[in-house]
């Protein structure tokens, strides 16, 4: 039996508290039907007995405290509310004990911004991870030695898993799930929980917004350029030379900036112009193709899907009513 221990922070987000001490219940109550044993032992852990969250408006009873908590298999950090640094500062004395407990064997989920506790610990160090795609830039300056995989939903490695933004911790549950039993275990909580298994990226929800909390005001005005004349045939010496800088700086200090490349950046801005056309306009996909600045159809095809994760079409299909 998997001992699983839910954190309740001090900043938690309740439903990321009931929906995993729900899906490990879910999952030994179908074993029991089955006749067979249970798979997990699940307990929510907090600093105290219990734990107000909301402003007071919300009060959950832990089943044990850490400091009791000698040894268990599986921690699962739930995704943090409020500003980032304060929940992290209320949170600060959950992290000797997830370290310790991973050096004893146990691994470690965060769910959505999670990750900024996860990564907290070190224990994230040049390994990759998941969080919300809204928090990308923030998550990036915090901890430039982590590998942030922001386009995925799930991410797993030396026994560390984290989620993608928001309810697509429900698909790391259901991986967890097929981990700890198995395959027909993880499909029967996919139909029981109307959950689409097997589900990877978190691209085609994804918003660009371009990293601008930086310093760099010549890069801040070439962000704007390439925004405002983003159907425009934009080259990077074309930027270097309008903002006065060498092209090898402009790409160096750019990157810098903005956590992207040039040519990402202008990439990212066209997809996203055409994302909001294809979700809300009349046109086909050629048309949009040549309203951002495309005229090669196999070229816009692969950048869209590189970026949105799935084809102009199929996005046009899914969000345009």
């Amino acid at each position: 039996m998997k001992h699983v221990s839910i954190l309740v922070l001090e900043t938690s987000i309740p439903a990321c508290l009931v929906d995993p001490r729900y899906m490990f219940t879910a999952i030994n109550n179908f074993l029991k039907i089955a006749n067979l044993q249970p798979a997990f032992s699940v307990k929510l852990v907090g600093l105290t007995e219990e734990v107000k969250l909301h402003d007071g408006l919300i009060s959950i009873h832990t089943d044990a405290l850490l400091k009791d908590v000698k040894k268990t298999d599986l921690i699962i950090i739930p995704a943090l509310s409020g500003p980032i640094q304060t929940a992290l500062k209320k949170n600060t004395d959950f992290i000797p004990w997830i370290v310790d407990q991973y050096k004893q064997g146990a691994e470690v989920a965060s769910l959505c911004i999670g990750s900024f506790l996860l990564a907290s610990t070190g224990l994230l160090k040049d390994k990759s991870c998941s969080t919300h795609w809204l928090y990308a830039n923030e998550f990036r300056t915090m901890f430039p030695d982590v590998i942030l995989t922001d386009d995925k939903i799930i991410t797993e490695q030396n026994g560390i898993y984290s989620s993608g933004g928001a309810t697509s911790y429900w698909n790391l549950l259901l991986y967890l799930v097929e981990k700890y039993t198995n395959r027909e275990m993880a499909i029967m909580a996919s139909k029981f929980f109307l959950l689409e298994m097997d589900r990877g990226s978190q691209s085609q929800f994804m918003m660009f917004k371009g990293q601008k909390e930086h310093d760099d005001l010549p890069i801040l005005k070439a962000q704007e350029f390439i925004e405002n004349n983003f159907a425009a045939k934009i080259t990077v010496d074309e930027l270097a030379d309008t903002f006065g800088i060498g092209r090898r700086t402009f790409e160096r200090r750019f990157k810098k900036a903005t956590t992207n490349t040039v040519v990402e950046y202008i990439q990212r801005v066209k997809i996203e112009a055409a994302k909001k056309q294809l979700e809300s306009g009349r046109k086909n996909v050629n048309e949009v193709m040549y309203d951002v600045g495309y005229t090669d159809v196999k070229a816009f095809r692969d950048v869209f899907k590189k970026v949105a994760g799935m084809s102009p079409v199929d996005y046009r299909n899914k969000y345009n009513k």
